[in-house]
């Protein structure tokens, strides 16, 4: 690495990560809290986590939106120095920094189906799938600007890449990495 060398991870895959692990989180514990009948009953139970998905999944997909917006409009081109991250090595910092968090998050979810059977569960996967579309919403921003987003992971891997404190992200050509736009795998070429 040249002098001033600094890494970069991909904004979308951190979102992507975040959406993914809580989708199947919350997926887990609604499946462990139908076997419970709880004091509500299944069917309140249900109903009441199917309002809750919707709410957290608008509430996570709307979250730092106008703070994404802006650190996309003042986003800038990536030096030359830059180091890479692969989309493995991001997801797996991310998942390493909260597993305990995620295990928590769980166990209080599948807990709380003693009260509402599956309603913390479909919570944390309402949190999932607003993360996931909001991936979906920076892969197009990606897609029609031909440039990837970027941000440093000392920056983003506290927290969240949109926090208050990151102090920008930059961008790369459509090609750089090995994360498709939107955070998922790139697919291989098809051989001809």
């Amino acid at each position: 690495m040249g002098r001033g060398a600094y890494a970069l991870a991909r904004v979308a895959v951190y979102t992507r990560t975040a959406g993914t692990a809580l989708w199947w989180t919350g997926l887990a514990a609604a499946g462990v809290g139908l076997a419970v009948p709880g004091l509500t009953g299944r069917r309140v139970g249900i109903l009441g986590g199917a309002a809750l998905f919707l709410v957290a999944a608008a509430a996570a997909f709307l979250a730092r939106r106008r703070r994404c917006t802006g650190l996309i409009k003042a986003s800038t081109a990536a030096g030359k120095w830059v180091v890479l991250h692969d989309r493995a090595v991001t997801v797996r910092a991310w998942l390493r920094r909260r597993r305990w968090w995620l295990a928590a998050a769980f166990l209080a979810a599948a807990a709380s189906s003693l009260a509402a059977p599956a309603a913390g569960g479909l919570l944390l996967a309402g949190a999932g799938a607003g993360l996931w579309a909001k991936a979906v919403w920076l892969g197009r921003w990606e897609r029609r600007n031909e440039k990837l987003l970027w941000v440093r992971p000392e920056w983003a891997d506290g927290r969240s890449p949109s926090r208050k404190d990151v102090r920008g992200w930059m961008t790369t050509g459509p090609l750089a990495g090995d994360a498709a736009p939107g955070g998922a795998r790139r697919r291989s070429p098809v051989p001809g």
